[in-house]
């Protein structure tokens, strides 16, 4: 697993998913910072005392540094993902997550306040597990999955890339999520969801799939 060095971050977004990522780096110990943002109006302005220096393009002026992507939509940071390429990715893990040491966690990964990782689970790159989530063990996570806070994983699940698991979801051992999947708030995932497709409720079931 990267581990973030003592040494300058660069975090790219500065909307309020950047404020956790930001905790998560100073818990860790880093204190040097900078927050890079498209959006014109943010820029100049400070997020959590870190100021917001420029476009996510201003990434090179900061040569040495590591770069961790802040942006809770997974489409979103996998396409920034792709535009910034040759960075140095680092994770954030907050000091009181716990990761067991078998598991493995891809670059960019954040994994917040609370969150657990049991024992030969393997996380992809970009991945966010946030506040308080669960992963038991031999899960098998794809690059760019966001787990909502709260998020209850048992173990043996699969997850495709880019899927999203809102606030409160469980999903039962065994199971497979499919790639860009949504799974609602407090839903309880009982069998396979395919690619792409939307579901909610408990048991879950299919409300919609997007092309």
């Amino acid at each position: 697993m990267s581990n973030v060095a003592f040494q300058g971050v660069v975090v790219l977004g500065g909307s309020g998913h950047a404020k956790v990522v930001i905790a998560t780096l100073r818990a860790q110990g880093c204190r040097d910072l900078v927050v890079l943002d498209d959006d014109p109006e943010k820029q100049g302005r400070a997020i959590l005392g870190v100021q917001i220096c420029g476009s996510l393009e201003n990434v090179r002026a900061y040569p040495g540094w590591q770069a961790i992507i802040a942006i809770g939509d997974n489409t979103a940071r996998a396409a920034v993902a792709r535009r910034i390429s040759g960075a140095s990715w680092t994770c954030a893990v907050h000091p009181t997550a716990f990761v067991e040491i078998s598991a493995q966690i891809g670059e960019g990964t954040v994994i917040f306040a609370g969150a657990v990782v049991q024992p030969d689970s393997a996380i992809g790159t970009h991945v966010i597990i946030n506040t308080g989530a669960t992963v038991d063990h031999d899960c098998s996570i794809d690059d760019f999955v966001h787990l909502a806070p709260g998020v209850n994983l048992g173990g043996l699940i699969s997850i495709g890339e880019g899927a999203f698991l809102g606030v409160g979801a469980r999903v039962i051992p065994g199971v497979h999520i499919g790639s860009w999947a949504t799974v609602g708030a407090g839903a309880v995932v009982i069998r396979d969801v395919p690619d792409r497709a939307t579901v909610v409720g408990v048991p879950a079931r299919a409300i919609r799939s997007r092309t």
